[in-house]
């Protein structure tokens, strides 16, 4: 599969069949993490993949009761081990590092038939507690990882004319 295809057939998922992850592709995915660019070449991200049921429960709690990503059988929470670089744009680097991380890993999902959600609502102290996540570290992103029960619809999408603009921008 393509990048290109693999963006196309990429869904939020939320709802995951009862089947383990092959290790061979939870690897494979947290490889293509691993491969992400990062401001200077900081790589600040760390993963803490969760597999116990009990602590996936807790976590779907803590994401404000959503109780899907306990059905995943594997979850995947993204974090941050340097929050103080902020870009001369003036965004911290740490937000944007960790979010490209954690989208290759989402295309990787897709080439390896697994599913995946965004989680960006979330208590996260609580998230921290729960897998004894050091304070001065950030949360960024939960994501639940599985097979999918099913591959919803393509949510529509703006026409490219609406949201790219050549030279300037445009009304």
């Amino acid at each position: 599969m393509n990048v290109f295809d693999a963006i196309k057939l990429r869904r939020s998922i939320r709802s995951f069949e009862d089947k383990p992850i092959e290790e061979e592709k939870l690897l494979r995915v947290l490889e293509a993490g691993r491969l992400a660019p990062s401001a200077k070449n900081r790589q600040e991200w760390r993963y803490v993949v969760v597999k116990n049921k009990e602590l996936r429960r807790k976590i779907a709690v803590a994401s404000n009761n959503q109780y899907f990503i306990a059905e995943a059988p594997v979850v995947i929470v993204g974090c941050a081990t340097m929050v103080d670089y902020v870009l001369s744009g003036g965004q911290p680097a740490y937000t944007i590092d960790v979010t490209i991380s954690m989208d290759h890993m989402t295309l990787q999902a897709v080439e390896e038939g697994l599913g995946t959600c965004w989680i960006g609502s979330y208590k996260e102290n609580e998230v921290r507690k729960i897998l004894n996540i050091p304070q001065e570290m950030r949360v960024v992103e939960i994501m639940p990882l599985g097979y999918p029960k099913f591959l919803p619809d393509p949510k529509p999408r703006k026409k490219l004319e609406e949201i790219a603009f050549y030279d300037t921008y445009k009304e």
